[in-house]
């Protein structure tokens, strides 16, 4: 198992660009010219990381608790009216539960910029009808004295559809007067003619509660001059830009004006706002299904097709990852201490003072930490003295070179796991010169900040190293970081073991 990387100059603090995938956006609004990555750098050096990921996903409770409420109230009410008050709670046990599942299941509680009222009668009005039609079944089975007539059924369901109609047209109606005073910030993405269109109708019509904060242009087109006073949003044109834009804004929405898996960038755009939270919208193009329309349920945004790219919540280990990682490190320290301590004494005999060699590395979210490695080589690999072309001669004596064929020199890494600095499994930790420079040439490599780096990792054990090529590792990181389970942690420790073993044996 290892985590070394090139050696590089033990810096104060570098962060790498993040992968072009972060939640941008600086503030729309007039401007004296076209807009280009005109985003002011954050005050305060606290800020230069990316924020981390929230933890809400999917629809938020309080975007769904107003209509739910109107649905619950709304059945309450028809019941009392139909029923009255002796047999109205018996209907309602089963009532509301059951027509709420089938609203949710018809995704009346989806949330969209622009919620149509006709457009959800033909659900309301048909799954009302089911409802009641079920009531009055039961009732008819077990209280045949108080089955209702036909007349009295569909009297009870144009009640129920009324009250339902005019208790979400409320909720509609105070939603789009919020959206219109608290936009939310998005980011738009695609070619810069389609983007900046869309822009312009989200600008025009602040009903929809969208404010475009940055625009990510993709392709080559150019998009046709835009006039002064009307540039709109900036153009972000580079990882570095989303990243300074991320950290002053709260993108809440990201849309799509073209497929999100069309190509690596865009693939990873859509994985870092997937794992920031946000909502995921495709617009134009991107929400017809192979050349078809959306379904008439997505709605159009004044004549753009539209629909919510529904996303599975990515798992990336939390606090059972880290339990796991806490339980595990915690016994590995205490059986190798014995190594551990023999490993030190051996290289204060065989190097002299300064056992322990310290190294800076990028962790989650482009934040740098000091790995703890036993020293096996003068000077050490975090020693500024390690800088290509200074003349330093590199030893590595015969004690570091068996410390490292046999991997105690990192069991001190332990402790940084124990810190949460490091996990067990991961991608590979490296020093911020390098992360720099891949952030630049690889667009899936700032994506393996997503999760916290590892002892070793599903690159690893596949033999990729630092001499690979770096699409590969990235490609193999992010897997993982989407896929990721216990049983997976599980067998890439094993088979890290294993490779330990074999090279051990040789």
């Amino acid at each position: 198992m290892t985590t070394d990387s090139a050696d590089a100059p033990h810096s104060a603090r570098v962060r790498p660009p993040a992968a072009p995938g972060s939640a941008p956006g600086p503030a729309p609004g007039p401007a004296s010219g076209p807009a280009t990555a005109a985003v002011h750098p954050p005050r305060g050096p606290a800020r230069e990381t990316l924020p981390p990921p929230r933890p809400g996903r999917g629809v938020r409770p309080r975007a769904v608790a107003p209509l739910l409420a109107a649905d619950c109230l709304a059945t309450v009410g028809t019941a009392l009216a139909v029923l009255g008050t002796g047999t109205a709670p018996t209907a309602l046990a089963p009532l509301v539960p059951v027509l709420l599942l089938l609203h949710s299941r018809a995704g009346l509680y989806r949330p969209h910029p622009a919620p149509s009222l006709l457009g959800e009668l033909p659900a309301l009005l048909g799954r009302g009808a089911v409802c009641w039609c079920a009531v009055a079944a039961v009732l008819a089975a077990v209280r045949p004295a108080q089955a209702l007539p036909p007349a009295l059924l569909v009297g009870a369901v144009a009640l129920h559809t009324a009250l339902v109609c005019g208790a979400r047209a409320l909720v509609h109606r105070a939603r789009r007067a919020a959206a219109r005073r608290h936009p939310r910030a998005t980011l738009i993405v695609g070619p810069d003619p389609a983007a900046r269109q869309l822009a312009a109708v989200l600008h025009a019509r602040p009903g929809y509660g969208m404010r475009p904060v940055g625009l990510v242009t993709t392709g080559a087109q150019a998009g046709p001059e835009v006039p002064p006073g009307h540039a709109g949003p900036p153009r972000l044109t580079s990882p570095h830009d989303i990243t300074r834009a991320v950290i002053r804004h709260t993108v809440r929405d990201a849309v799509f004006t073209v497929p999100p898996y069309g190509d690596p960038y865009t693939t990873t755009l859509l994985r870092r706002f997937i794992d920031q939270g946000s909502a995921i919208w495709l617009a134009g193009a991107a929400a017809t299904l192979e050349g078809r329309p959306p379904p008439p349920a997505s709605g159009h945004l004044w004549g753009f097709a539209w629909r919510r790219l529904e996303t599975a919540p990515p798992r990336h280990g939390g606090a059972d990852k880290r339990a796991l990682d806490l339980v595990l490190a915690a016994v590995a320290l205490v059986v190798t201490a014995p190594v551990l301590l023999g490993g030190a004494l051996a290289v204060r005999l065989a190097d002299g003072p300064g056992v322990f060699c310290r190294q800076e590395r990028i962790g989650r979210g482009g934040r740098s930490f000091l790995l703890l490695t036993l020293r096996t080589r003068r000077p050490c690999d975090g020693d500024a003295a390690t800088v290509p072309g200074s003349g330093t001669e590199v030893r590595t004596s015969r004690v570091g070179r068996l410390l490292r064929r046999t991997g105690v020199a990192g069991l001190p890494r332990l402790w940084n796991v124990l810190r949460g600095e490091l996990s067990l499994v991961g991608p590979c930790p490296e020093h911020p010169r390098t992360v720099e420079r891949f952030s630049r040439s690889c667009p899936e490599y700032g994506a393996r900040h997503r999760m916290t780096p590892g002892l070793t990792g599903l690159a690893q054990v596949h033999g990729l190293h630092d001499g690979s090529p770096v699409e590969d590792r990235a490609r193999f990181d992010n897997l993982y970081i989407d896929s990721w389970s216990w049983g997976q942690d599980v067998r890439i420790m094993l088979r890290a073991a294993a490779r330990l073993l074999r090279r051990e044996g040789r």
